[in-house]
């Protein structure tokens, strides 16, 4: 088995909505995550964070706190993966139009407001609750088996 995939993501909230990421091609997913990505050695979590977000959403971001440790698992291909969740924020508007995401991972983006989160499928399924939250201590989500696309 391979050793772990570690991974930083962003937890940003704008004028109440919360950004959303779907990394499937083709819309073969109906999951949403928070955008981020696999940790390169060598550079910082938060260099890490803002490189990820940029590639994915074209947004800069200034990296806050941790706010949520969720690992995940697919036993089925032999794939870990332990996402750290930062608290960010943008320090530039949101690019206008449609971005598209230069390693082709993200196909779509959105801002969804906090009560539209119910009707998609979010991972984690705490992530709501937590951008929506106050601050609070870090919380590490339980092992989850990863779900299918």
């Amino acid at each position: 088995m391979r050793p772990p995939r570690l991974a930083v993501r962003a937890v940003i909230v704008e004028d109440g909505r919360l950004l959303l990421v779907n990394a499937y091609p083709d819309g073969i997913s109906d999951l949403w995550c928070a955008p981020g990505g696999g940790v390169e050695p060598g550079a910082s979590l938060t260099d890490n964070l803002a490189r990820e977000v940029q590639e994915e959403t074209g947004c800069a971001i200034a990296v806050g706190s941790l706010c949520l440790i969720n690992e995940f698992h697919d036993p089925d291909r032999g794939f870990h993966q332990v996402d750290l969740f930062f608290r960010a924020r943008l320090t530039a508007p949101a690019p206008a139009g449609p971005w598209t995401d230069p390693a082709g991972v993200v196909t779509e983006q959105q801002f969804v407001p906090r009560g539209a989160l119910a009707k998609l499928r979010v991972n984690p399924d705490r992530l709501p609750a937590v951008a929506f939250g106050a601050d609070a201590p870090v919380r590490l989500q339980g092992l989850e088996r990863m779900a299918p696309p």
